[in-house]
This record gives C-alpha cells, sequence and structure tokens, in this order.
C-alpha cells in the first residue's frame, strides 16, 4: 500500500500577501500539498504557484485542476518545466477537460470549448506532448467518466476520482473497480486519491450552492464526500478505504484545513 498523501485546494485571497500567508500555514499545518484551482477567482494559477512555492520549503505545489482548453500544449509544456526546475521537483500539474461553466473563461481568453469527447481528446494529445520531457512534473488526472478513467489508467501518475457529492461507498466501489481492471499492470505505479467535499455535518451556504446539495443531506445519505469530524472515526473511514480501494491521497478545500490536519495527524499516527 502507499503511504498517505494530505492536500490542501486553496482558496482565494485578494493579493500576494495573504495568499502567501495561506501557502505558509498549509506547510505548517502538516499538508503534503497546496492545489490551486483554474483560474483562482480571476487569477492565473501559475503565477500564484511560483509565490507559494517561494515562501515555503517542503510543500508540494500543484494544479486542481487545469482547464486543457485554456492553453495550448507548447505554452502549457513551457510553465510546467519552469515550475517544475525551479521547485527542484516540488511541483504536480494536475489536469483536466474543464469545470461546469470552464466555457465562459475559455471564451474570454479567445480559446475554443469543444464537446467533451474532442476535449479528452485534444488533452490525450498534451499529454504526448508533455511525455516528451524525461524530466517532468508528476502528471495528476481527474475523473469518474468511462473515457477519463482509460485514459487515467493509462497516463495518469496519479488519478483522484471526480464523483458527484451523493456518491456512496458502493458507487465509489464500482467506479474503483472499473478504474483498477482498465489500469492492469499499471496499477501499482498509480496513486489513488479523491477530493472531499466537507468534514463533520455542519451546513455550508457555499457548499449548498456549489453542490445543489448540503453537507447534512449527504452525511444523511453516506456519501463519501465527506468525513466525521472526530480524527479518529475518520483516520479509520481513511484506512479502511485505503486497504478496500488502495485510496491514498486525499485532498479537500482551504476551509476545513484545521479539522482535516487533525484527521491527517490522527492518520499517521495510526500507522499511514
Amino acid at each position: 500500500m502507499k503511504p498517505f498523501r494530505f492536500g490542501i485546494v486553496a482558496g482565494h485571497s485578494p493579493d500576494l500577501t495573504s495568499w502567501t500567508a495561506q501557502a505558509e500555514r498549509v506547510e505548517e499545518l502538516g499538508f503534503d500539498t497546496l492545489l490551486v484551482t483554474d483560474p483562482v477567482g480571476t487569477a492565473d494559477p501559475f503565477v500564484l504557484l511560483g509565490a507559494a512555492a517561494a515562501v515555503t520549503i517542503d510543500l508540494t505545489i500543484g494544479t486542481f485542476v487545469l482547464a486543457d482548453p485554456f492553453r495550448d500544449a507548447e505554452a502549457l509544456g513551457w510553465q510546467a518545466q519552469t515550475l517544475h526546475r525551479q521547485t527542484r521537483g516540488r511541483f504536480e500539474l494536475g489536469l483536466g477537460v474543464g469545470r461546469p461553466g470552464a466555457d465562459a473563461h475559455a471564451k474570454q481568453l479567445g480559446r475554443e470549448f469543444p464537446a467533451p469527447g474532442e476535449r479528452i481528446t485534444r488533452m490525450a494529445a498534451t499529454i504526448t506532448h508533455l511525455k516528451r520531457e524525461p524530466d517532468r512534473p508528476r502528471l495528476v488526472l481527474a475523473g469518474g467518466g468511462p473515457k477519463m478513467l482509460a485514459l487515467a489508467a493509462q497516463e495518469a501518475d496519479t488519478i483522484t476520482f471526480s464523483w458527484p457529492p451523493r456518491t456512496t461507498e458502493a458507487a465509489a466501489e464500482s467506479i474503483v473497480d472499473r478504474f483498477r481492471e482498465l489500469a492492469g499492470p499499471r496499477l501499482p505505479e498509480i496513486e489513488l486519491g479523491l477530493n472531499l467535499m466537507a468534514v463533520g455535518s455542519e451546513p455550508s451556504p457555499v457548499i449548498a450552492r456549489f453542490a445543489k446539495v448540503d453537507v447534512p443531506e449527504l452525511v444523511a445519505g453516506g456519501a463519501v464526500t465527506v468525513l466525521p469530524e472526530e480524527p479518529g472515526a475518520a483516520a479509520e473511514t481513511l484506512l479502511r478505504w485505503r486497504e478496500r480501494w488502495g485510496i491514498s491521497y486525499v485532498t479537500i478545500n482551504s476551509g476545513y484545513a484545521e479539522p482535516f490536519a487533525a484527521i491527517a495527524g490522527a492518520v499517521r499516527k495510526a500507522g499511514g
């Protein structure tokens, strides 16, 4: 089994002072990675990742995840290799086809935003370009649908399963099993991960607005996207998922950094 890694998907900061303070705090809390969305509010993720790298020592920085349609492969490769080299390997490249609503940002950038199937085909070509570099960043792919699972099984160093908020353990197991079968002999090489929505059962207006369902309802439905607030119980859940599914890389948004740090500590104390 792979050792656990824990990461925070950063929140928006109004300026570099608060942004770098957030990066320093994430490292201080003992997390392995600080991840950024694309865009971060309205900001370019590569600019902010460079600033985060400058004020941290061991923290891995990464994208969660870049929308492939926003950039051509050559420009992306240049940016990714720069961060990879300048951080001495502390950068991991998360890549996806664009979350809902990304078409509007693509239009602002003057970029095309084709149908999902075409975006996946285009991203496969981007990955081929990126992998021409023998020394490259770790490649993280996010996916849950058949085509993305197949691409990740073939190309990813890490897969982060992107399943709907209400996904139950039974549904999650079906997706993980499908991926494990697709990966075949590559499976031992691939790190399996998931992104949580919440810790505990308190309502969250932000999550309710984004996911169209609030945290208490997710808890009541047994969703795998929420962990118990009690660190010991949450640690037992994560250890069970690693034993059962092989999932060892777990991330959550910055609003839950403090309770999630306690959970990460409990997992490590238990041998994770």
